[in-house]
């Protein structure tokens, strides 16, 4: 088992609250080499600004992009927010330099 800190920016302290309250229950990051190699039963430190929690993952899965992760995990899983698929991949992209990295590494989803 290893720990793992996970960072929030502040503009995305919704995501770090829909996780503190049990809404959203799939992280998930560019699959890069770093987080490739989080496993199950790792500990997860969250942390949003002075805000910061720890979860433990249940499962942890490689997709080679968000079209194949979100046909096997229901995208409210992943953003409980959002209204459709199409606002999932607007929010990814909006990540600086994420649509390259997510079609270079594809994606880790980590149920929690």
């Amino acid at each position: 088992m290893k720990k793992w800190t996970l960072r929030f920016r502040a503009v995305d302290k919704a995501n770090f609250f829909e996780i503190k309250n049990g809404l959203k229950l799939v992280e998930t990051r560019a699959a890069t080499l770093k987080y490739r190699q989080i496993k199950r039963g790792d500990i997860l430190v969250i942390v949003c600004g002075k805000f910061r929690l720890q979860k433990k993952v249940q499962r942890a899965r490689l997709f080679g992009s968000i079209g194949a992760m979100t046909k096997r995990i229901p995208y409210r899983k992943i953003m409980p927010s959002a209204r459709s698929l199409g606002e999932v991949r607007q929010a990814y992209y909006s990540y600086n330099g994420y649509r390259e990295k997510l079609k270079k590494y594809g994606v880790i989803a980590l149920d929690l």
